[in-house]
């Protein structure tokens, strides 16, 4: 059995990414939403440290006979989920693909910081986006010009950056939230992918759960 944890769905960006992968398994999971408060750090911290001592969300609990596995960071739960269930193909078959797509959800794990910084996660608002620094648009730069590598490498073979859905879309889905929240320009295939992103039963499901947030205002 699993049991996922993850942070308040309009904002926890690494939650969203778990989450997705998760879905995509198909299996059955129960779910534990820790809210962040944003003006008590301390308690939030101490309220997710019950489930893991990184207190960080998402964390994944696998509850097995006599134990349970804990497992913490969004890419590493992406990755111990592709193992366990290799017929989600949650990575491309294709050696040189699977190469690839590792190298963007890297990429993405570790990077873009000022992106993040100016373009926060806010999953079911429309807002007006701050002035960019150049930084910021050259990160935004450069993920709009690696999907369209992806998507013209091998986006006729499902329609996502690689294919079949995997781990390098889940790690992508909150910047798609991200530019269609702050609407960032885009040309036609970066469009048309994060429409696909969009239309997931999982993120359907997030962005259902993050507009009660909002409406209850807990975010």
């Amino acid at each position: 059995m699993y049991r996922l944890i993850v942070g308040t769905k309009d904002w926890s960006s690494w939650s969203l990414r778990a989450y997705l992968a998760l879905m995509a398994t198909g299996q059955p999971f129960d779910e534990v939403v820790v809210q962040l408060r944003k003006t008590d750090a301390d308690a939030t911290r101490n309220e997710i440290r019950k489930f893991s001592p990184a207190g960080r969300v998402p964390v994944l609990e696998i509850i097995e006979p006599g134990q349970t596995i804990t497992v913490w960071d969004s890419l590493a739960i992406c990755e111990t989920l592709a193992e366990r269930h290799p017929e989600a193909e949650l990575w491309p078959k294709d050696q040189a693909a699977r190469a690839m797509a590792r190298s963007y959800a890297a990429e993405m794990h570790s990077g873009f910081p000022d992106l993040r910084d100016q373009l926060s996660m806010d999953f079911a608002r429309k807002l007006k986006p701050p002035e960019l620094r150049p930084a910021t648009q050259g990160q935004i730069a450069r993920i709009l010009s690696s999907w369209e590598t992806a998507l013209a490498r091998h986006g006729n073979e499902g329609g996502f950056l690689f294919g079949a859905f995997c781990v390098a879309d889940c790690m992508y889905a909150p910047v798609v939230s991200r530019f269609t929240t702050f609407d960032v320009p885009a040309s036609k295939p970066v469009q048309d992918y994060m429409a696909r992103i969009w239309a997931l039963a999982g993120m359907q499901a997030w962005l259902k759960a993050s507009q009660k947030e909002v409406a209850d205002g807990v975010a």
